[in-house]
């Protein structure tokens, strides 16, 4: 007897692994000791998806509809969404078995951006410790920072600190106080709106860039040492790679324009209860929150129509690659700007620090922008003919943020229809896993031709 071994393409893997923990996180937030109220098999499919594809969107209030274990299961939902269950899973397969097959190398590798196998599964080694050890560090400063006037018994605030913690490093959103960081006792509270900011923001730096920039700071810490024990310089060019500084400098200039904006734009409206440093720290975390992680600190709906447009523009970029967030990330924005600037330029090729960015590279920075596009374009069209009522601008915010995995709204999520509620699940689990990557799941792949073709011009302008 012949067997015949099947073997699914990374994308395949990825897709299905996210596909079954939602349908898991379903029917476990549907057994009644995870419940206070009733809950619809619609609005726990909605809450499930939106806990695995770290998006935060809601349509029930997380604090007054779940229990504790509710509220436990949706938080480790964001926890093994936000890592990737397939990185879960492949570490597992090689720690019980001592090892693991090529094939899963192969499928993990695709997603943690490294060329050789025998880097695979020490990345993925780092990426969990980097993630618990900062998610342990954000609740220690989530705990010290609700210091003890917020009348929260100890085990309570333990458990606030650690929810809210892995939510912000995996830039999900999601909150056990019903108005989220606009409740009363907390929205004054500085440092812990701070600190949550900072979380959030090193869990959208991505895993990679993460660990180049530990790795720079400990050659600085050599070189600093070595000086001044005369042992050498210990001199290496090169250790912060060009991926992370592209993103770390495009994830700087985004986040100061944004904020200068936001304070500028929101003085005397969203930030009026606000003074001194408390209008800064505000205008700081609304202008870093829309790219992907989704607390709100202000009423979204009351921002002025310019900050809506700008905040949708912020949802559409996203964090970081081979982050917890979403978006059509900073390198594809930056790869952007670089392109057209170089054919502004009369240049054939797109130059940057001294080297040459890889054509495939502008490719899937053009493809991942026209796909997302063209599928939060299909979504607001879908929406629009379940909600013929609803606002254009409303319905485009939701769109936008559920692609993007961001999570905030304009506070229309629960009045949604059935219909425009399946639309959000599907726009959420497409901006998790990319378009891109349902497109290469699913469509075979052309085999390599030993020639070419002629080239033609095609009139763009």
């Amino acid at each position: 007897m012949v067997v015949r071994k099947r073997f699914y393409n990374p994308a395949q893997l990825f897709i299905s692994s996210f596909l079954l923990l939602i349908c898991l996180g379903t029917c476990l937030l549907k057994l009644p000791f995870a419940l206070q109220t009733p809950l619809s098999w619609i609005d726990a499919l909605f809450t499930s998806t939106s806990a695995v594809c770290v998006t935060g969107l809601i349509v029930v209030d997380t604090a007054s509809h779940f229990t504790f274990w509710g509220q436990l299961i949706i938080m480790l939902l964001i926890q093994a969404g936000g890592i990737g269950i397939l990185s879960f899973a492949a570490l597992f397969t090689y720690f019980l078995k001592g090892g693991s097959t090529y094939e899963n190398q192969l499928a993990v590798g695709t997603y943690s951006n490294t060329e050789r196998m025998s880097e695979v599964f020490v990345l993925l080694r780092r990426m969990i410790w980097v993630t618990v050890g900062i998610e342990l560090v954000g609740a220690l400063g989530i705990f010290w920072s609700l210091g003890e006037g917020n009348g929260l018994p100890l085990g309570k605030r333990i458990f606030f600190s650690l929810f809210h913690s892995i939510s912000s490093f995996c830039n999900a959103g999601f909150s056990t106080m019903s108005n989220g960081l606009m409740e009363s006792t907390v929205i004054h509270n500085y440092s812990l709106q701070f600190v949550i900011s900072l979380i959030y923001i090193f869990g959208g730096l991505g895993f990679p860039i993460v660990v180049n920039v530990l790795q720079y700071i400990k050659h600085v810490y050599r070189r600093i040492v070595g000086k001044w024990t005369l042992r050498g310089s210990f001199h290496r060019p090169w250790v912060l790679n060009i991926n992370s500084k592209i993103n770390l400098v495009t994830t700087g200039l985004i986040t100061l324009l944004a904020t200068l904006v936001i304070y500028i734009n929101e003085y005397g409206n969203v930030l009026s209860p606000h003074d001194g440093i408390g209008k800064l720290v505000i205008a700081f975390s609304t202008a870093t929150t829309p790219r992907t992680a989704g607390f709100n600190s202000i009423d979204f709906g009351a921002l002025q129509f310019s900050t809506i447009i700008f905040v949708m523009l912020l949802m559409w970029i996203g964090a970081s690659p081979n982050s917890t967030g979403g978006g059509i990330k900073t390198s594809t924005i930056a790869l952007a700007v670089m392109n057209v600037l170089s054919l502004a330029r009369g240049k054939d090729r797109t130059e940057v620090l001294g080297r040459e960015i890889g054509a495939v590279s502008i490719k899937r920075a053009f493809a991942t922008m026209f796909l997302s596009l063209f599928t939060i374009g299909v979504a607001i069209f879908s929406i629009s003919f379940f909600e013929p009522n609803r606002p254009l601008l409303e319905i485009a915010f939701e769109c936008f943020s559920a692609y993007s995995t961001v999570g905030l709204s304009l506070g229309v999520t629960g009045s949604f229809a059935t219909g425009s509620k399946i639309i959000l699940i599907i726009v959420m689990f497409v901006g998790r896993v990319t378009m891109l990557s349902v497109l290469i799941a699913f469509i075979k792949k052309t085999k390599y031709t030993h020639y070419k073709y002629a080239q033609e011009e095609l009139t763009i302008y």
